[in-house]
């Protein structure tokens, strides 16, 4: 299926010199002479690399098809994670390059969506927030504000900032966007 330059929305998957591409974010733009065209913002599914291109809006691209599959967690072995998919049972790999930030949220048993394209593995989806221990954090301030954060560290060993009434060993939720605490769990 054809899909217009013009017609890119956020998330859109498409090839792009053979390569699998999502848009980020885009912008139409309309110059005082000639065609319009749109200013993108794209992540390569193969190599995680992100680039900003910019198309006339009316070239033509594929959608790429793009399967995701809810997978479960299991564990991770010299820097490689294994999920599985828990109604077949098969297993997949995926390199610690190819998970990136993201292995601060992986968990025993956490569900995500594995991104495949073409029988090959691209990417591990996470759930929007994710349940971690504070492993390591100071005392709460006697009479600071209770607006005033201090550092911890979780069990996966992410460091963030937390507001000054979480303790050691309590479990908070916390954003896979960005990995900032989001609330007790």
């Amino acid at each position: 299926m054809a899909i217009e330059a013009g017609d890119f929305k956020t998330g859109l998957t498409v090839i792009v010199d053979g390569d699998p591409w999502v848009v980020l974010d885009f912008q139409h733009v309309k110059p005082g002479k000639g065609a319009a065209i749109l200013k993108t913002k794209m992540k390569n599914l193969k190599t995680g690399s992100t680039q900003e291109r910019n198309f006339n809006a009316s070239t033509k691209f594929e959608a790429a098809m793009i399967e995701k599959k809810m997978v479960t967690y299991s564990y991770e072995a010299d820097n490689t994670y294994y999920f599985m998919d828990m109604q077949t049972y098969e297993t997949y790999e995926l390199g610690a390059d190819q998970i990136g930030f993201n292995k601060y949220f992986m968990v025993d048993g956490l569900e995500v969506n594995l991104m495949i394209y073409e029988g090959m593995v691209l990417n591990v989806s996470l759930p929007a927030t994710v349940e971690l221990t504070v492993a390591e954090t100071t005392p709460a301030i006697k009479g600071a504000p209770s607006t005033q954060s201090k550092d911890a560290t979780t069990d996966t060993g992410l460091t963030l900032r937390v507001p000054q009434f979480i303790e050691q060993g309590e479990k908070i939720l916390v954003s896979t966007d960005d990995g900032k605490y989001s609330s007790r769990a």
